[in-house]
């Protein structure tokens, strides 16, 4: 059975969004105090809009000697951002992740509003909590399986 990204990847979850007018300085403060690595971006009906990332922070704001009190997130956010539905699979986040370079994943609503944000840390733990599980039922089968994989391919 293919996990799903909501529930299986990540179930509920407090996604920090802030308004376009925020500042990178302030970004910066909800990210540090929620201990995450990027905030969504919504519009004044709490759409989402953008994408902000300790990246685009070190790149677009640091990197071009740009005041985080001065400067605003819809500027430097990413925009025409790639999505995911919660019903798509976890191996589509891993595949698009992969193939766009990206660390972070909206998950949203038909109606365009944010339900979770996927990273691939959130990947790696589903991931590795299924390959416990895995080897608690099928000890010799999954050693055997495991033993068996090309090493060039780790």
């Amino acid at each position: 059975m293919q996990k799903r990204i909501i529930p299986d990847v990540v179930s509920e979850q407090d996604v920090v969004t802030l308004h376009t007018s925020a500042t990178i300085h302030e970004a910066v403060q909800a990210m540090s105090t929620h201990k995450i690595a990027a905030v969504a971006v919504t519009d004044g009906a709490g759409k989402l809009v953008g994408i902000v990332s300790e990246r685009d922070m070190t790149h677009r704001v640091l990197a071009c000697g740009l005041s985080p009190q001065a400067t605003r997130v819809s500027t430097i956010m990413t925009q025409n951002l790639q999505t995911l539905r919660p019903d798509a699979s976890a191996l589509d986040a891993i595949k698009l992740m992969l193939g766009r370079n990206i660390r972070h994943l909206p998950v949203v609503s038909d109606d365009g509003f944010i339900l979770a944000m996927i990273s691939m840390r959130d990947l790696l733990r589903s991931t590795l909590r299924d390959l416990d599980i895995e080897i608690l039922q099928n000890p010799d089968t999954t050693a055997a399986q495991v033993s068996d994989y090309p090493q060039d391919n780790l």
